[in-house]
């Protein structure tokens, strides 16, 4: 008899989710079908996570809406939850499915640089997200990954807390890097 793991759908998971198969704490995510244990944020991470938030609110206009920590449904496999992302459209517009795409997607990382650089990466590449970000607090730089192509992402920029970045969707924004530092 051979043992393998159960690999779950995005149905399945949101099923387990509705029926409240995890904890109300729980930080759960569906990862290429497996449901992975986020780890716990510390106060730096939680911070730089709300400065992104707030400075991208301010950034995008109308017709864009920037979700904190609530879940892109990217294909059968994967429901992440970014720390932030912006999509097309208005709050309204996800009352009945989660977003299938975003404009851009933001990561903070510490302890879950690594996962965020390889597996995170992956599935928003393999979802033709444009445009991905990784507050690395690590290093107290911003990783910019842009132009998916084949699951893999074909421009990578390493910038530093002088630096100013534009959003690919909002080129007219600038935004300086140690903003979203904590």
């Amino acid at each position: 008899m051979s043992v393998r793991a159960k690999v779950w759908t995005r149905e399945e998971y949101d099923r387990l989710v509705a029926s409240g198969g995890f904890q109300p704490e729980s930080r759960v995510q569906l990862i290429r079908g497996e449901i992975v244990e986020m780890a716990p944020q510390g106060a730096g991470h939680a911070t730089s996570i709300r400065l992104t938030q707030t400075l991208l609110e301010r950034l995008f206009t109308p017709g864009y809406e920037v979700r904190g920590q609530l879940p892109l449904a990217l294909g059968q496999w994967s429901e992440p939850e970014p720390d932030v992302a912006v999509v097309r459209g208005a709050i309204e517009d996800y009352r009945d499915a989660h977003p299938a795409n975003a404009v851009l997607v933001v990561e903070v990382a510490d302890a879950t640089l690594e996962f965020d650089r390889t597996r995170k990466q992956q599935i928003y590449a393999d979802a033709g997200i444009t445009e991905y970000w990784i507050v690395n607090l690590v290093d107290g730089v911003l990783e910019v990954y842009r132009n998916p192509q084949g699951g893999v992402y074909q421009q990578t920029l390493r910038l530093n807390p002088d630096d100013v970045v534009a959003p690919l969707t909002s080129p007219s924004a600038r935004v300086r890097v140690s903003n979203l530092l904590p």
